[in-house]
């Protein structure tokens, strides 16, 4: 598998910044090593173009009639390799070369048919879709592999979503120029092409999950038979009697909860935190809403039942990058083989600054969809998260959205990133 062509620019005037984008995926598709005749293209939009999507999409399109499926969605920011646009006008498009019989563009008018068997799928959703959790559930339930990957649109006007599949219209839309807004879009993957995805919850766990003993809806009262209250105090070593100190030290922690029927094997089912001290993929992460003296339970923002584990969190700058990085190391090394041929290894040890996309590194593009409450401070600073990704990963071909919640397994997330990486020898 080729590189993706990429390219990413912001301007006031979308079209300004879609002939930006057009020179850089034109010059890229020339050069060797990338794809030359790709046919899906994935599109990310700031909501700062939301009113224009339909034209932007009309006049992509119409520059790249070589492209006949389009996938993607709004943002409140986008991302791209190294660099992330918050609060400004920007797009992104990643164009990929698939064999055309290995994946297929759906949307709520032209859902996914029963001709195509679907191991995998990137999906875009509005976040006022009702019963949008069990939608997802479906949706993962459908796929050979149950793993999907993608996240909600987030945008301060309309929520849109891109999808164009086949000769422009997906056959059942009608006269539908392929600007969605509600439901579920995106692409299904087949088995054929290669995926690699992680999940990073950027905290960490404060010691060993405890199993829920005791819970009335969203109050857990038990943890391991102890007073649940007095378990979360004991681990953040703070007490009622100081109650700004206690208050403070709760305002920042937060529960990773893992349901027992949770997980694809049984050591899934029984380990919330790993032999890493990191949460496993199919814990999700909640805030703590209140505190229950009398009953000495801790309340959370999901529902609790007798069976879950439970670990109190914390998340903050450096468990954010250090979660990253963990993942990033993760996917390098999934992808990377013990003994590294002489093109991949030269390509791999070229310092940041001399680095350049090259298929030796494993990876023909990357879609990394991150949570819009975690960008800039979060990681330290403007840019940091993607710049974590790039220092880990290396200068691959990358785009994505900052998203009002993520998609990753059959799970919906919140405040996490989702990394996907196409792998070059899918």
């Amino acid at each position: 598998m080729k590189l993706f062509p990429y390219g990413h620019a912001t301007h006031p005037q979308w079209r300004m910044a879609a002939a930006l984008v057009l020179a850089q995926l034109r010059a890229q598709m020339a050069l060797h090593g990338y794809a030359s005749a790709p046919t899906l293209a994935l599109l990310y939009i700031t909501d700062h173009y939301v009113n224009a999507a339909q034209d932007l999409l009309d006049h992509l399109s119409a520059e790249l009639p070589e492209i006949t499926d389009w996938s993607g969605t709004v943002g409140v920011g986008i991302a791209a390799n190294n660099v992330e646009y918050f609060d400004e006008p920007a797009l992104a498009v990643m164009l990929c070369e698939l064999p055309t019989d290995q994946y297929r563009v759906f949307s709520g008018v032209a859902p996914l048919g029963l001709g195509f068997e679907a191991h995998t799928a990137l999906i875009h959703a509005d976040a006022h879709t009702s019963d949008l959790d069990e939608l997802i559930a479906e949706m993962a339930a459908r796929t050979t592999s149950g793993y999907l990957f993608g996240g909600l649109s987030s945008s301060r006007a309309r929520s849109v979503q891109f999808a164009v599949g086949g000769n422009g219209n997906i056959r059942g839309q009608g006269a539908a120029g392929g600007v969605f807004s509600g439901g579920l879009s995106g692409v299904a993957f087949g088995a054929g092409v290669s995926l690699v995805s992680r999940v990073t919850q950027g905290c960490l766990p404060l010691t060993r999950a405890h199993q829920v003993t005791a819970a009335e809806l969203n109050v857990v009262t038990r943890l391991d038979g102890e007073p649940a209250l007095d378990v979360m105090l004991r681990e953040l070593k703070v007490s009622l009697a100081q109650p700004e100190t206690a208050l403070a030290a709760v305002r920042a922690t937060l529960v990773g909860l893992l349901h027992p029927a949770n997980g694809d094997s049984p050591a899934a089912n029984t380990v919330a935190v790993g032999q890493t001290g990191n949460f496993g993929s199919d814990v999700l992460v909640r805030h703590i809403v209140g505190l229950d003296p009398a009953r000495r339970g801790v309340a959370v923002s999901d529902q609790l039942e007798a069976g879950m584990q439970l670990a109190f969190c914390q998340r903050n700058v450096q468990a954010a990058r250090a979660d990253l990085i963990r993942v990033c190391a993760e996917i390098r090394e999934e992808l990377e083989p013990q003994e590294l041929p002489v093109e991949a290894a030269t390509a791999l040890a070229v310092s940041e600054a001399e680095a350049a996309p090259h298929p030796a590194r494993g990876i023909a593009g990357a879609i990394y969809v991150s949570c819009a409450g975690r960008g800039g401070a979060h990681f330290g600073g403007p840019g940091a998260e993607l710049q974590i990704v790039r220092r880990a990963l290396g200068d691959v071909p990358l785009v994505g959205f900052f998203a009002s919640g993520e998609i990753a397994r059959n799970h919906l997330y919140g405040y996490t990133g989702v990394l996907t990486v196409f792998t070059a020898g899918g």
